[in-house]
């Protein structure tokens, strides 16, 4: 439409937009959805180099509300991982986005999701946390607080798996948090996980109105807006703006990411660094204990190489290669299995 905004590949927003939703009126997923779209207009990404991937679960609808122009599959329930695993390899020009839930990935799919992580897979990695099942009656999930309410009444006592920790102990490469309320620091944060290559896992709280809302829940939208605790304000600045930050030294933080792109930490909090798995994990252990959510860039390691790079993989994603280069000939099977009887 004339006037409309438009990116650098010559996008407006609208052509980053999917199906109509059909989760719950007020879904902190559509929430989400609303910050994903933001985040690949911004950084002009084409939203026909994409793969959408997810599992079964409220959030695992939601890649048909977005990047209606992207390729998608949407697997079983908390195979999502083993999927993002599979079409990295196959095909490692695309530009790959998972979205899964708490259950679809702390429950039945965290075997997936630990290897997934521990080898470092190119993704940006999207659990819609809201501590229930929301499809099958509000029953806690594995991250549900230790003595949050159900809406019926019972009480968890069951400490909750925090994923952010549960992936910086995994080796992921790009650890955050953040609310699905707060659009101007979930884009940011998703726009630096898209310019990183490794896994990238981004917790985001995202209240259930259904199931989830109620006096007594610590994931309900008036006790998660109680409890937050940004340890940063975030700014995304893609590589090719040619833009200088003025800060004082000690205030804020650049961190650079692979392509050239900077993710800006306004630090709230003093001293805190995301490149120290240490403090990563003490400030997270520190935020339980005060019964708060932290947010923001918790850890960051820029050194680790993606697993493609570490396979050592051609330059041709495998799925555009050939039969005849995928199946080596007879002669040199032989060849190869002789030196095996040697």
């Amino acid at each position: 439409m004339a006037g409309e905004k438009t990116n650098r590949v010559n996008l407006t927003e609208k052509d980053y937009e999917g199906g109509v939703s059909t989760m719950c009126r007020g879904c902190g997923h559509d929430a989400i959805s609303a910050s994903v779209m933001r985040a690949f207009f911004e950084s002009s990404v084409d939203p026909r180099k994409v793969i959408k991937l997810s599992g079964i679960g409220c959030s695992s609808k939601t890649p048909a509300y977005f990047l209606g122009q992207s390729f998608g599959f949407n697997g079983v329930h908390g195979r999502m991982s083993a999927l993002a695993t599979g079409a990295n390899i196959a095909n490692h020009s695309l530009i790959p986005i998972g979205v899964s839930g708490d259950g679809d990935t702390a429950a039945i799919g965290l075997g997936n999701f630990c290897h997934m992580v521990r080898r470092n897979i190119n993704l940006t990695y999207i659990i819609e946390n809201n501590g229930v099942y929301g499809l099958t009656k509000g029953q806690f999930s594995a991250t549900a607080d230790k003595g949050s309410v159900m809406k019926g009444g019972k009480i968890n006592d069951i400490p909750a798996i925090d994923i952010c920790e549960l992936a910086i102990i995994l080796g992921a490469t790009y650890v955050a948090r953040s609310f699905s309320g707060d659009r101007k620091q979930l884009a940011p944060l998703i726009q630096g996980s898209l310019a990183h290559k490794g896994t990238a896992i981004l917790d985001v709280i995202s209240p259930c109105v259904t199931f989830n809302n109620h006096e007594g829940s610590t994931k309900s939208l008036k006790y998660v807006k109680g409890h937050l605790d940004p340890i940063h304000d975030v700014d995304f600045i893609p590589s090719y703006e040619n833009i200088d930050v003025d800060y004082q030294k000690g205030t804020d933080q650049a961190v650079e990411l692979h392509d050239g792109s900077r993710i800006i930490l306004h630090k709230l909090s003093d001293n805190y660094d995301p490149t120290s798995r240490m403090q990563a994990l003490q400030t997270i252990h520190a935020a339980v204990a005060e019964g708060k959510f932290l947010t923001g860039l918790i850890y960051y390691d820029p050194n680790r190489l993606e697993f493609a790079e570490e396979l050592n993989l051609c330059e041709t994603p495998l799925a555009e290669l050939g039969q005849d280069l995928l199946q080596p000939p007879a002669e040199l099977l032989d060849k190869i299995n002789a030196n095996f009887m040697k």
